[in-house]
């Protein structure tokens, strides 16, 4: 039976080597009863009958009157705005205390509601949320907002988990225990170039009389590699997620990463170096297992690790993961030190190995970020350089691109009815171009693209699905490229298709998707369109030249992990 006991307990440091960390949260058992067996929560009902010291509070947006009693004639309950560059204090607490739960949420809605924000909106990912425990200057918790909370590249995701919760990805919710001796402040920093809008946010906390000596704090810290990059002088594949000094616990990760090669990028190895040894001690089978998967990765959300977000099915240029694993009842433990890494190995494909295999193990240059999670008895150490919103964007690695609103001219489509749509989000956009051709016959539009220069590019359709919609075929400059693409589906979103590894030369190409009829389930001909774009590849691509004199027309190939090397 799981014992689950109250999260208070980790923020305890244990003089001796048993690790003893059960974990609490009555607030989620509606929420993640189905995890769990009904004698799970025994411990956790039983606590709650134990009378203790504190004094409950909580502070909030809601809207005050000048005397700070809420005012029931308001509905004024956000923060309106946060200017391009502002930061507010949205908690100031007198200790010694604890606080036991935060719940926060901005305006995400732009598609719905765009005139609340005419200006625009900052992305989750562009605020900075910070928080100092007794006075210090240094903070031991910096991360953007969606970081800190699981959710990866400022994306609305969904986490259900123990200490972090995020109901649709708007609503961020926190349970991790973070006591104070003297004060707790939190920070919010608009490091965007567009207004916060409509900050909502409650912090639920305790107030004690004291807390026992050997009480850690909470820390968090967010660093990124775009692209990982590797850290000599230790081991020259690995990306630091943590390097502390003092006594604590290490308690989770959050990663996301995006890939810049196709295949599979987890394969490296988990490490945990404690106390100053040279070789670590912690050494793991890989870095889906670390994750608590199993051959790969698919999105699931339990109350201890999970795989949020995931971009689309195939292993993919450009694949985009979010995955979190809480150690609550497992934590780390380390008394003067500790160095968590994970190596940044995984699959190398044809082109992108000297030998041409298939497969070759090796290392990737894919893009991470990570928020590590830990607690520990004094202040933090600094091992990751401040970032900006600007810094923290994932760079473009699409150079050339067809966008589908630039299609709308006459001439460039069949007959039927065209229109811009605004619901279908990918990573730098979400604007959708719909056609509802009058036939199929009439269902055919084209995307002219520009290449400068000749160097490997993979082309890229980002389509939508819906249950109108037919099935199209692709031709670049009259050459079929890859299979007709069925786009029925009983929901309305987009997704990558990935069709062909070339080196085109330099000069104008025309990318056509024809209809060539429908499924059976769906009522309709329709096509959306995000963009049509042509891919950048790794430099070892280039340096390679795998596919720099082959035909592409006469033989188109896409590489993946099923491709055989040329004859």
């Amino acid at each position: 039976m799981m014992n689950i006991a109250r999260l208070d307990r980790i923020t305890v440091a244990h003089r001796h080597g048993h690790i003893s960390c059960p974990v609490a949260l009555f607030v989620l058992v509606l929420g993640i009863a189905a995890y769990f067996p009904t004698s799970a929560f025994g411990d956790v009902l039983d606590e709650i009958t134990r009378w203790e010291a504190g004094r409950s509070r909580s502070i909030s947006s809601a809207g005050l009157k000048p005397d700070g009693q809420p005012d029931p004639d308001t509905n004024a309950d956000s923060r309106r705005a946060i200017e391009p560059g502002e930061k507010v204090t949205i908690a100031d607490l007198k200790g010694p205390g604890a606080i036991t739960h935060i719940w926060m949420t901005v305006y995400h809605h732009m598609a719905l509601r765009p005139g609340w924000a005419p200006q625009g909106r900052a992305n989750p990912q562009e605020i900075l949320l910070r928080m100092y425990w007794d006075g210090r200057e240094k903070p031991d918790v910096e991360a953007p907002l969606s970081d800190f909370f699981a959710s990866g590249f400022g994306k609305r995701i969904t986490v259900t988990s123990i200490p972090v919760v995020t109901e649709d990805g708007d609503s961020y919710n926190c349970y991790w225990r973070m006591p104070f001796r003297k004060s707790a402040r939190i920070e919010v920093v608009n490091q965007s170039k567009k207004p916060v809008r409509l900050l909502y946010y409650t912090i639920d906390w305790t107030e004690k009389t004291s807390l026992p000596p050997n009480t850690m704090y909470f820390c968090a810290q967010y660093r990124q590699e775009y692209p990982v990059r590797g850290n000599a002088g230790r081991f020259d594949n690995e990306y630091v997620i943590l390097d502390a000094e003092g006594q604590g616990y290490f308690v989770g990760t959050a990663l996301s990463v995006r890939t810049r090669s196709p295949d599979w990028f987890g394969e490296g190895d988990f490490r945990v170096s404690i106390d100053g040894e040279k070789r670590p001690s912690i050494w793991g089978t890989g870095t889906e297992d670390y994750f608590l998967s199993a051959w790969g990765q698919k999105e699931c959300l339990t109350p201890y690790f999970g795989t949020s977000y995931l971009s689309h099915k195939t292993r993919d240029v450009g694949q985009m993961s979010s995955c979190y694993r809480w150690h609550l009842h497992d934590p780390i433990a380390f008394g003067k030190s500790i160095r968590v890494t994970l190596e940044t190995m995984g699959w190398l494909n044809l082109d992108e190995n000297p030998e041409a295999k298939s497969r070759a193990y090796g290392q990737r240059q894919d893009d991470w970020a990570s928020v590590a999670y830990w607690y520990q008895l004094g202040p933090t150490k600094k091992f990751a350089e401040p970032t900006t919103a600007e810094a923290r964007k994932l760079p473009s690695i699409d150079p050339i691109v067809a966008w589908g609103e630039d299609s709308q001219a006459q001439g460039l489509h069949g007959k039927g009815g065209i229109e811009m749509r605004g619901l279908a989000e990918y990573w730098d956009t979400d604007r959708l171009l719909w056609f509802t051709p009058e036939s199929q016959e009439e269902g055919w539009i084209e995307f002219p693209l520009e290449v400068k220069k000749k160097e490997p590019l993979r082309l890229i359709l980002v389509l939508g699905h819906s249950p109108h919609a037919g099935i199209y075929r692709a031709t670049l400059d009259g050459a079929q490229i890859g299979k007709p693409i069925d786009l029925y589906g009983t929901d309305s979103k987009i997704d990558d298709y990935q069709l062909l590894d070339f080196w085109p030369e330099p000069g104008k190409y025309t990318l056509r998707l024809s209809c060539a009829g429908r499924n059976h389930l769906s009522d309709g001909y329709a096509l959306g369109v995000n963009s049509v774009r042509l891919r950048e590849r790794r430099p070892r691509v280039a340096e390679i030249g795998y596919l720099k004199d082959h035909d592409w027309r006469a033989e188109p190939i896409l590489i993946d992990l099923n491709t055989e090397p040329k004859k």
